[in-house]
């Protein structure tokens, strides 16, 4: 398939997903979301594959939303014909972005270099593994643009660091660095950036050396205890939240001084 947003390689068992949109530090525009969705359920059908690698192709992994074509941003609320109900289904294409990845029978790896910011944090905590390389840049900016952090990406937070830590994160809009990063659970390794791709590697061949049966069920077992966490059960409350501060002149004038 031919994709505008992605590059997608495949080497047997192994498939590397990559942001290809370098000129704009890889950020999520509608296109990226829905192709990211695309790409991650149609995977879920290609039986061969037991590692998918997640990565952004230049020097930065995701910039979060793009700010000139993002789903949900304030803006939109002025276009003329976009409905309520549009609003909240363009609102909900994080989370199915986020869910397609979750949701792969395969273990996912994140590969994290540069800058991950807001959306592209909660691309890596989708991932089973995240990876990231010495000197990456972590930023939650969502309430300090005068927004809400949506795609169900709170629970999902809080799921792998803790309340404590996720509120801090996401309440001050913190910038973090790989050794807060590694500190409070949200990497399970930090390299230098040279051996990025080798530690991924090392991975990606323990992973493949692992029976298929034994993987599948584990991933299985953490996906049943998601599944019964607040995750499950925050959808429609998000989505109301974010239609009403969407709306507000607070968040767009913080977007646009952005």
């Amino acid at each position: 398939m031919d994709w505008k947003t992605l590059i997608v390689e495949k080497e047997g068992p192994v498939v590397r997903v990559w942001l290809n949109r370098p000129e704009c530090r890889n950020a999520l525009d509608q296109t990226a979301l829905q192709e990211l969705t695309e790409a991650f359920q149609a995977l879920r059908t290609d039986f061969e594959v037991k590692v998918v690698v997640l990565g952004g192709k230049g020097p930065t992994f995701c910039a979060g939303a793009d700010l000139r074509n993002a789903p949900g941003l304030p803006r939109m609320t002025t276009v003329s014909g976009v409905s309520a109900r549009e609003q909240r289904w363009l609102g909900e294409l994080g989370a199915r972005a986020l869910d397609a990845i979750e949701n792969l029978d395969a273990i996912t790896i994140a590969r994290i270099q540069g800058h991950a910011v807001g959306g592209g944090v909660l691309l890596a905590l989708a991932c089973d593994f995240r990876i990231a390389a010495e000197g990456t840049s972590f930023w939650f900016p969502e309430v300090e643009f005068g927004t809400l952090l949506d795609w169900r990406g709170v629970p999902r937070l809080i799921r792998e660091i803790g309340f404590a830590r996720a509120r801090q994160m996401v309440v001050l809009s913190e910038h973090f660095d790989t050794v807060q990063a590694d500190n409070c659970g949200l990497l399970n390794e930090k390299v230098p950036l040279g051996e990025l791709d080798s530690a991924i590697s090392a991975y990606v061949a323990r992973l493949i050396q692992t029976p298929e049966l034994a993987l599948l069920i584990s991933k299985a077992q953490f996906r049943a205890y998601a599944a019964r966490s607040v995750i499950g059960n925050c959808s429609e409350f998000e989505a109301e939240l974010l239609i009403r501060t969407l709306s507000s002149e607070t968040a767009r004038a913080g977007f646009r001084s952005k």
